[in-house]
């Protein structure tokens, strides 16, 4: 019995050396926790860092392999929450997951606290944790009570479908915490989609575009921003419109951080205006 009980705790005392990574997020703080050499898949969308492009793929968000997975015998499998048949089907078979929800300020954090406990790199994890803590406090204070509105994507027309952040989601959390409003105030969560009319109605303050793929789309943020110059919106009139075309655009992973510090960017410069 003694020495059953030696085995259990030496084996939850043990690191996952195996992982397989499905999402830019967790295999972004996989790294981020300084254990990327213990990755040996991820899937196709997983490019940063750039040596997370030379792992094995094992397909993407729609398209997992599951024989690739189970040939490549991972100790756990780390997933989010969007993905969770997928967890069954591989706890079935006998591989160890573990799922993540990415949604809020509060999710985000605790997936960093978490997978550095899986990880044994709690000091690493408390390190990133504060930093991003620091980031987020360093918004505060800057600007109050602006309507800020955050589009997703690189429409260069605003007449139809245009994503933007809606409410429970890490960015709306920031806006709040900043001491403004989301100008889009309606609830229900997710990136609801709007139309000119309904943007012309939320008469935004600051409007901020997400735009990762703007350069492999080969657009200016020039192009990007003359659509909302265009609107008889408050933004428009002080031209407090941004463009955010960094990668790391809409991951919830520990780059928070670099967004956050973005974020404060755009405060600053729309207290100017």
């Amino acid at each position: 019995m003694k020495i059953l009980l030696i085995l259990f705790f030496t084996i939850n005392l043990m690191a996952y050396e195996r992982i397989i990574a499905l999402s830019p997020s967790i295999n972004e703080i996989v790294y981020a926790l300084e254990s990327g050499d213990k990755i040996v898949a991820n899937t196709e969308f997983c490019n940063y860092p750039l040596e997370s492009k030379n792992k094995p793929k094992v397909g993407g968000y729609f398209n997992p392999n599951i024989e690739k997975m189970l040939a490549l015998k991972p100790d756990i499998v780390l997933l989010q929450s969007s993905s969770i048949k997928l967890s069954k089907q591989l706890n079935k078979l006998g591989i160890k997951t573990q799922v993540f929800t990415l949604k809020t300020l509060n999710d985000i954090q605790n997936t960093i606290k978490t997978i550095g406990s899986l990880l044994k790199k709690e000091n690493e994890a408390k390190t990133i944790l504060e930093n991003i803590n620091i980031a987020l406090n360093n918004t505060k204070n800057i600007i109050s009570n602006k309507k800020i509105l955050i589009a997703i994507g690189h429409p260069l027309k605003l007449d139809k479908r245009v994503f933007v952040v809606g409410d429970n989601l890490y960015m709306d959390e920031i806006i709040t915490l900043s001491g403004n409003q989301n100008a889009y105030a309606k609830k229900g969560g997710g990136q609801p989609i709007l139309n000119m009319e309904n943007i012309i109605a939320t008469n935004p303050d600051i409007v901020i575009v997400l735009a990762p793929y703007k350069k492999q789309k080969n657009l200016t943020s020039k192009q990007l921003i003359n659509p909302w110059l265009q609107l008889p919106i408050n933004a428009a009139k002080t031209q407090s419109i941004y463009i955010l075309d960094k990668e790391y655009a809409g991951i919830a992973s520990d780059r928070l951080e670099y967004y956050l510090k973005d974020f404060k960017g755009f405060l600053q410069d729309a207290k100017t205006r």
